[in-house]
Order: structure tokens, then sequence, then C-alpha cells
């Protein structure tokens, strides 16, 4: 089988397509790959990484104001058409899958004009302008949120959840968290803002510690690269009073430490939500406030409301009801166990070989 992804900005475009893609390989070892995205989207730092071939079209997103640039867009939207529409009559796919992002826009529109067969994934539980604008050409949409059904074709759309939350499934606990000063047997919170960081998690956490310090628990904390160094001069001499907080700037095995805690405070992105629910962790999610359509909000109340997570919104965050919120959790074990078993329902544990189903129902 011959399937092109395309998808790209951000990492939650790109790492649900990837994720898919390592599934394929793993059952269908003749399938060949190409990923399309755009010239200066995150796909350029993540996909050279990879050993998949990989191309790029100059792409933009339209600005909320009449502007100028705006006809720069549509010039360059309707380039990138011509353009998708060459790369597919050359690399022939059997399907063509978009993840997100104005690229996916323009290479998936080109492939159901040249009636290759198309399928969209939305990660998120309101769906961007792009895949929005995508429904009525593709052949089949999957979601990750049940949620998300509401705005697409119903005789298109069907539940596959997000790839990523397969690749995950299976991580065992280990004596991980000693690469972090920490107990591998004692109750542990992880918190993290993304992997920049998030300024007011940070702030609110920063002011929490002499609290967290008298836990039980204990806490992992991942700052972000951008605000180690303030936070590190802001503790100062201070951090030898606590011996239960471990400060990393960032995580590179996020995944692997997800396994060994028993909570989670942090954004509500939908490659975060699915890793954290295919493991079951349960979470107290602070949404960003500045997503597109609030998605992250959105993304945090579908958990909220069947009991996996609760959720404190951004311009409320504070170290007092952080703490409290945390606290509700983490000392109460009949709830910590009740929120865990929750978010393992709501996660997708077969998200990949659900959409590998629903690309082979079409093609």
């Amino acid at each position: 089988m011959k399937i092109l992804v395309t998808g790209g900005g951000t990492g939650g475009h790109i790492y649900p397509g990837l994720a898919f893609i390592n599934y394929v390989k793993k059952i269908s070892s003749d399938s060949s790959f190409l990923y399309v995205g755009a010239k200066r989207g995150m796909e350029n730092k993540i996909l050279p990484q990879t050993d998949l071939p990989f191309l790029t079209l100059e792409i933009q997103g339209f600005k909320r104001k009449l502007t100028f640039e705006n006809f720069k867009t549509i010039q360059l939207f309707l380039k990138s058409i011509r353009q998708a529409k060459k790369i597919i009559k050359d690399f022939q796919p059997d399907v063509v899958i978009g993840t997100g992002g104005y690229v996916s826009g323009a290479v998936v529109y080109a492939a159901s004009k040249l009636n290759v067969p198309t399928v969209v994934h939305e990660q998120n539980s309101v769906p961007g302008i792009t895949n929005k604008f995508l429904a009525r050409y593709v052949d089949k949409v999957g979601i990750a949120f049940k949620d998300a059904a509401q705005y697409f074709p119903k005789d298109k759309t069907v539940l596959v959840g997000n790839p990523r939350a397969q690749e995950i499934v299976g991580i065992q606990r280990s004596d991980l968290l000693r690469d972090f000063d920490l107990e591998p047997d004692k109750k542990t919170l992880l918190v993290f803002g993304g992997s920049q960081g998030a300024l007011k998690i940070n702030q609110a956490v920063v002011a929490a510690i002499p609290e967290f310090a008298k836990k039980d628990y204990q806490i992992l904390y991942a700052s972000g690269e951008r605000y180690y160094e303030e936070i590190n001069e802001t503790i100062g001499m201070t951090k030898d009073a606590f011996t239960n907080i471990s400060i990393k700037p960032y995580i590179k095995n996020m995944t692997e430490v997800m396994a060994n805690c028993e909570l989670l405070v942090g954004r509500a992105g939908a490659t975060s939500i699915a890793e954290f629910t295919g493991l079951g962790l349960p979470a107290v999610l602070i949404p960003s406030p500045y997503v597109t359509n609030d998605h992250q909000a959105k993304n945090a109340m579908s958990l909220v409301n069947n009991g996996a997570a609760k959720m404190i919104k951004d311009d409320q965050l504070t170290a007092e009801n952080l703490v409290a919120t945390v606290d509700e959790i983490m000392e109460d074990d009949t709830l910590l166990q009740q929120m865990a078993a929750e978010s393992k329902k709501q996660g997708i544990p077969d998200a990949a070989q659900r959409l590998y189903q629903l690309v082979q129902s079409i093609i």
C-alpha cells in the first residue's frame, strides 16, 4: 500500500500521522510512505529526524481581518493545490490522509479532485477550519473525541481515537523516577505545560512549592526550557528545604514518565490527552486560552464530564486552588482509582488499528 500523509504547523497535527505510519510499518512491511508538510511548520524539525520521504509546500493561514496578506494566502493555496496534484500523480498513493493544518487542506483537496481515496483525522473535540472545509470532499472522517461528530457528516464520520495512544500502550511501571532523584514506589504528581512550558502554570507551581514540600506525595515538575533558569533563581537556596520535588527544564521520555505517575497537571492538547488516557492516568487540566476555538477547554470538558479529569481555567489558576485540587485527588485513594479507571475508558488503545481499518474500507 502507498500512503501519503499530510499535516503540519504543530506537533498535534504531526505526531498522530507519524504514529499511524509506525503502526502500518509493523503490520505491512511492503507499504511505502510520503509525508507532505508546510515549509514553515514544526514538521521541518520533526520529519528530518525520521526516515520518511518528506516534501514541503509554501502555504499560510488566513488573517481574521481583511488584509493584503489574505490575497497572498489565496494565491499560495491555489499554487499549493497545483503542486500537490503533481506530487500525487508522481507518488500515486492508494490513500491520502490529512491530519490538519493548512497544508493538509491543499493536499487532501487536490487528492479528492484526482479521485484518490481520502481521509481526514481530527484530533480535537472541536475541529479546525481546514478539516471543516475538507469534510465535504473526503471519503471518511476519523475523530478522536465523540463530541467532534456533530461537526461532520454523519455517514462519513467514525470514532477511531488518536493513533498516538496505541504507540504507548503496554509501557510498564519501572524504577525510572530514580533518574529524577525521586522514589519509584511513592505517589507521584507530574506537572508540565508543554515542551516550552506555560507561564501561568509555572507561576502557580512556584508559588505552591512551599505547600507541596509538606506533602506525603512527590512532585516531578517540567518547567520548560525558557523558564527553568528564572525558576531556579526564584527558588534559590530554598531548594535544599524540599526533598519530594524534582524540577527539570524538559523531560524527553515523557510517556515513560507518565506511566510511573499517579496524577498529571498540564494543558489539554489532543496528543497529551491521547497519551495519558492511553495509560489510564487521571489529570488536572488547565487548558491553554491561546488556541483556536478554545478547543483545549472543550477537550478538557469531554474528560471532566466523564470523571477522568478536573479542570481549572487558566485565568482562575492560583497556587491555592491548584494545591487544593491536587490534594483532593491524591489524598483520596478511592477517587484516584475511580478517575484512573475513567481515564482508561476514555482512551482508545487500538486507535491506529481503527484508523487503518477505516483506510482499508475506502481503498
